[in-house]
C-alpha cells in the first residue's frame, strides 16, 4: 500500500507520528507540507476519503490561522474558497497528513493511525 505523509519537520507532533511509523516498520514517502503544500484537488480528494468536516484540515493552532482570524471567518466561508484558502500556504494544513489510497486523516492520533494502518 502506497502511503505518503505529509509534515513539517519542526512540528512535534509529525516528528513523533514519523517515530511512530519508523517504530512499526511502516513504509512512507515523507513530503514536506511547507514546500509542497496540496492543491486544491488533492484537498478536495483527501476530505472526501477522509468523510471528517473540512473544518478539521485547519492547523488551528497556527499562528497564520490566528491571524486571519479564520475562526470566525470559516463557518459563513463557501467549501471552495476554504480550499483554496488552504492550498494557498501549507502552514494553514493540519499536520501530519496520512494520505493512503483509501484513507486520509489530518492529525496524528496513534489509535486512529494504528486501525487503518494494521
Amino acid at each position: 500500500m502506497k502511503m505518503t505523509v505529509l509534515c513539517y519537520k519542526k512540528c512535534t507532533t509529525c516528528q513523533k507520528a514519523l517515530k511512530w511509523l519508523d517504530e512499526n516498520g511502516i513504509v512512507y514517502e515523507e513530503r514536506p507540507i511547507k514546500e509542497e503544500n496540496p492543491s486544491v484537488e488533492e484537498l478536495k480528494e483527501w476530505h472526501k476519503k477522509s468523510g471528517l468536516p473540512l473544518k478539521r484540515f485547519f492547523n488551528t493552532s497556527g499562528n497564520l490561522y490566528k491571524e486571519l482570524q479564520l475562526k470566525d471567518k470559516l463557518p459563513d466561508m463557501p467549501e471552495e474558497e476554504q480550499l483554496k484558502l488552504l492550498a494557498s500556504d501549507g502552514m494553514l494544513v493540519k499536520r501530519p497528513i496520512l494520505v493512503t489510497e483509501n484513507y486520509v486523516c489530518p492529525g496524528f492520533k496513534e489509535t486512529e493511525w494504528k486501525e487503518h494502518l494494521k
